[in-house]
């Protein structure tokens, strides 16, 4: 009960303003109602009026920057509650400088206790945010309360990254800004210039994960490909967890076709923020928006991949496209959990404070397996010495 509350908490705290994306007032009855009204009078195939900058409230200026309106409110490491734990903030954070050229930087998250001895350290969750590569931050509230909420539930120490964003800094940026921080990560664990406190007390360089939600579950992907080619060690990602991936392609999906006019991602913002996104010329059957159309070298590499989870809901116009990378995956021999239910829609969970629980279940027994995994790996070892 203590725990339904918990998430009710941290979810209503931004409800009001995740509505305001979608310009959608919920009604009197449940948030959860509302977003399955919403997908019924979307669900077709008719040319969508939508203004997808009005949408996103956006504005693209003469030099190809964009004018973003403030969507959701941040979290400032100097706000009070960064110093307490209570019902409205559940874990100890802190910014650390990542690239300052970049302007890139690192939120830490530490559940209040302590492990109980160095037998029993965290994993650790390397955390991308979403917003389709063009909007939010790391310290947007939805986003840093998730991450606190991880932090305590799971627990774990949870390392959410401020990454640089498109048109001013298109992809593959976000992916470099990742792949950086899996490689100071690394250098942590290997004490290069010291380890941060928080992560030499509380966690197993030997249990990390990447985890993100729609474009951040797309960064996900990309960035373990590219960790593939690089010595991480003694840094082991044993687990990637891809909420609603964001992925598309040219050729339009049944699911896209059938949810054209979604209030949540309908298809004209949807591209938008793929044009905003890719390289300069690139169409939506870019590897990094359609890997599975990629070629044989790429493909030969996901099925170097470590465990994956990936979520989904039926309401979601991207639907189609995690349903086929899951299929990918395992054509490949990638040992996948795939998790898709009936309704919801796309970013459901900020909606709906069951559906949030029942995610962050599955995440915490995902979590809880891949780490048995390695710890009956580690004893194994240990008895043949």
């Amino acid at each position: 009960m203590i725990f339904i509350q918990l998430i009710i908490v941290v979810i209503s705290r931004y409800l009001e303003f995740a509505t305001t994306i979608f310009l959608h007032k919920p009604h009197s009855h449940s948030s959860h109602s509302s977003c399955m009204k919403t997908m019924e009078d979307q669900s077709c195939t008719s040319a969508p009026s939508i203004d997808p900058f009005k949408l996103l409230k956006i504005v693209q200026n003469p030099d190809g920057s964009l004018t973003r309106q403030s969507l959701f409110p941040s979290v400032s490491i100097t706000d009070e509650e960064s110093t307490s734990s209570n019902t409205s903030q559940l874990a100890f954070f802190k910014d650390i400088p990542l690239n300052p050229q970049n302007k890139t930087f690192i939120r830490l998250y530490r559940p209040p206790t302590p492990p109980p001895n160095t037998n029993h350290k965290l994993p650790l969750l390397i955390h991308f945010h979403g917003g389709g590569f063009i909007l939010f931050s790391a310290t947007s509230r939805p986003f840093h309360d998730a991450c606190s909420l991880k932090a305590v539930k799971l627990p774990a120490v949870v390392l959410s990254l401020e990454y640089r964003l498109a048109p001013e800094h298109r992809l593959p940026a976000a992916y470099d800004d990742a792949v950086e921080t899996i490689m100071w990560v690394r250098d942590q664990a290997m004490d290069v210039n010291g380890c941060d406190p928080w992560l030499k007390e509380y966690v197993d360089f030997s249990k990390c994960f990447l985890i993100g939600s729609s474009a951040g579950g797309n960064m996900v992907f990309h960035a373990a490909l590219r960790a593939l080619d690089i010595d991480t060690s003694p840094v082991k990602i044993i687990g990637l967890i891809m909420n609603q991936p964001y992925f598309s392609g040219v050729e339009r999906t049944e699911s896209e076709k059938r949810f054209v006019n979604d209030r949540i991602l309908p298809l004209p913002a949807n591209d938008l923020m793929w044009s905003l996104a890719l390289p300069e010329g690139a169409d939506r059957d870019h590897e990094f928006c359609n890997p599975m159309t990629a070629d044989g070298f790429l493909k030969e590499k996901m099925g170097r991949l470590t465990r994956c989870l990936v979520t989904g809901h039926g309401g979601d116009p991207l639907i189609d496209k995690q349903r086929e990378l899951v299929k990918v995956l395992e054509a490949r021999g990638v040992d996948v959990v795939a998790e898709f239910a009936e309704g919801g829609c796309h970013g459901i969970e900020i909606f709906d404070p069951l559906k949030a629980e029942a995610l962050l279940k599955s995440i915490k027994e995902f979590v809880g397996t891949c780490c048995r995994c390695v710890n009956s790996e580690s004893a194994a070892a240990k008895s043949t010495l």
